[in-house]
């Protein structure tokens, strides 16, 4: 009877290892090692900022059209605040007088792609080539030059960002979702960002969404009111001396 015991034990104990073993190759390729051993093993874009200053930075994602973007432009304009917008080739081609309007008006512009495809599919050839042309279409306007990058539908894996960092782009996401595309009101779209940001904090909105620009006074009143100022994320970003935490939050070394 002891014997067999004893077998069972090695038997259990064995299972055990061989589940703890899987449980832990799961998290690790999944990204979630980070959240369990504390450090991440997976190249992370930039989601925010670590800083004890109140500031934020407001993007703008631009892929299909223009109808609110004036709007957007002219709240922006009306409470000074210079913001960060993602530019895809085909609407960067379609609409090169609002790419002009909005740079000239003192906003940061980076690149969201050639083609808005899932970028995580595609080749490292594949992603210079959308990164590079993209790029040189934006730069064909504005003369100035491309170092921000936002992958489409926030898709990306080590090689993306690897081959990103590789070309000069600093690859840049978001903690603070606004969802205006859903077409949520503009209190909704309000609501979200000032109960969602932190200092550090980067906002994604989208240059036509049906109410982003009706909810900007608000976000921007009310966010001021607490303390807050509005960087474009070129100017909010670390760019050297810094690590990135598994939440993808930058933290000076």
């Amino acid at each position: 009877m002891a014997y067999v015991l004893k077998i069972k034990g090695v038997i259990v104990c064995f299972c055990a290892a061989v589940l703890i073993t899987a449980l832990s190759l799961s998290a690790y390729y999944s990204g979630a090692y980070a959240v369990y051993f504390g450090s991440t093993t997976r190249k992370l874009p930039i989601y925010s900022v670590g800083t004890e200053e109140k500031v934020v930075a407001l993007s703008f994602d631009c892929a299909w059209g223009t109808e609110h973007t004036d709007a957007i432009l002219d709240e922006l304009s009306r409470e000074g605040v210079a913001a960060t917008w993602f530019m895809v080739q085909f609407w960067t081609e379609k609409y090169p007088d609002y790419v002009k309007k909005i740079a000239d008006a003192g906003h940061e512009i980076g690149t969201h792609s050639a083609t808005h495809s899932y970028m995580s599919r595609l080749t490292a050839e594949e992603i210079s080539s959308e990164l590079t042309s993209s790029s040189q279409a934006i730069e064909a306007v504005t003369g100035g030059k491309v170092e921000l990058f936002r992958p489409p539908y926030g898709d990306y894996d080590d090689e993306l960002i690897s081959t990103a960092e590789k070309d000069g782009y600093l690859t840049i996401q978001w903690d603070v979702d606004s969802l205006d595309w859903k077409d949520l009101s503009a209190n909704d779209i309000a609501m979200r960002v000032i109960n969602g940001v932190q200092p550090g904090s980067i906002i994604l909105m989208h240059n036509n969404g049906l109410h982003t620009a009706e909810s900007l006074p608000v976000i921007i009143s009310t966010l001021k009111n607490r303390g807050y100022t509005f960087r474009p994320i070129g100017e909010l970003i670390y760019r050297s001396g810094y690590t990135i935490n598994s939440d993808g939050r930058q933290q000076l070394t």
